[in-house]
């Protein structure tokens, strides 16, 4: 039923406005969130977030990794695939929040996850290691490339945006567990929602 006093069209129009007023108000909401996910670790994210928003994502990389390593308390070899099962989801969260918003939405754990599932990854190929569907997902994002894995090559990676979709962070993923540790990593990102 409308309004006696308001035609028709002006409904509209102010309808309208009203969903773009609220559209406005929900991005500014998501960006308010993205901020204060920081305020309690500082510390911890900071320095990470300044490396992306200054576009050295070589050392983001490097520095995304250490913080993995700091949450759990232990040294890259002894970082085991069990151990990812139990990875705080908001650590996860955040560094993927903080690679998205850095990149345009190009490089995150997100975007990693979602390539993989693209490339034919399941729930089901993860639990049977599936090496086809690896390997499909890391010719994707740079990581195989002319039937090689680039992780020798890493100081000659291009680390700008121009790099693949999806190809950072990466270092962390060369793991002494390899395929075992990929594998357990993409289940707890699945398990975390991100």
């Amino acid at each position: 039923m409308t309004d006696p006093q308001i035609p028709a069209p002006d409904l509209q129009s102010a309808v309208e406005t009203l969903t773009q007023e609220m559209t406005q108000l929900k991005e500014r909401v998501a960006q308010l969130e993205n901020k204060l996910l920081l305020l309690p670790d500082i510390d911890r994210y900071g320095r990470l977030q300044t490396l992306l928003l200054a576009g050295q994502f070589k050392e983001a990389d490097a520095e995304t990794t250490q913080i993995i390593l700091d949450t759990v308390g232990m040294k890259r070899d002894d970082l085991s695939p069990e151990a990812m099962l139990k990875f705080p989801c908001t650590v996860l969260t955040v560094i993927d929040r903080l690679w998205r918003a850095a990149s345009q939405d190009r490089f995150g754990f997100s975007q990693q996850l979602q390539i993989y599932q693209a490339s034919g990854g399941t729930i089901d190929t993860l639990r049977s290691q599936d090496r086809a569907t690896m390997r499909a997902f890391a010719e994707q994002v740079g990581w195989f490339v002319d039937g090689e894995v680039q992780f020798d090559r890493y100081d000659q990676w291009d680390f700008s945006l121009a790099a693949p979709r999806g190809m950072f962070p990466a270092i962390w993923w060369k793991s002494p567990y390899g395929l075992k540790m990929v594998t357990f990593f993409f289940t707890r990102l699945l398990e975390c929602r991100i």
